[in-house]
């Protein structure tokens, strides 16, 4: 598998979005982008194939006193997904997981209400 680079996002949207080509003007088709880097990608993409965008908000939740650390993520609506291992290994408790995604949800809600001001779904 050779890398390859792109002068920005938005070339690599289009590049993406030229291998996508069979889903453009479908009705079933949503692009999302993770903010910050992959909604220039997904914009590219979207309008390439004739679709809407949206933005997939997504924290990630640290361990405490190791905040870059992830022992998980969480994403708006709450739907959590955790690394059970780590977790068990440095014996977090279920209350500081809690907290620390309460934490996070306040800011995915910041977030949604930046980018998604009044367009809310």
């Amino acid at each position: 598998m050779t890398k390859t680079r792109f002068r920005n996002r938005s070339e690599a949207g289009k590049l993406l979005a030229s291998q996508l080509t069979q889903y453009a003007n479908r009705p079933d088709v949503l692009v999302l982008g993770i903010p910050r880097g992959g909604v220039p990608v997904a914009a590219e993409v979207a309008a390439a194939l004739n679709a809407p965008l949206d933005v997939c908000l997504v924290r990630k939740l640290g361990v405490p006193g190791h905040s870059e650390l992830a022992m998980g993520a969480v994403a708006a609506g709450g739907f959590e997904v955790l690394n059970e291992e780590l977790i068990d290994w440095m014996r977090i408790s279920g209350h500081t997981i809690a907290e620390v995604a309460d934490l996070e949800l306040q800011e995915l809600q910041h977030h949604d209400r930046i980018y998604r001001g009044e367009n809310r779904r």
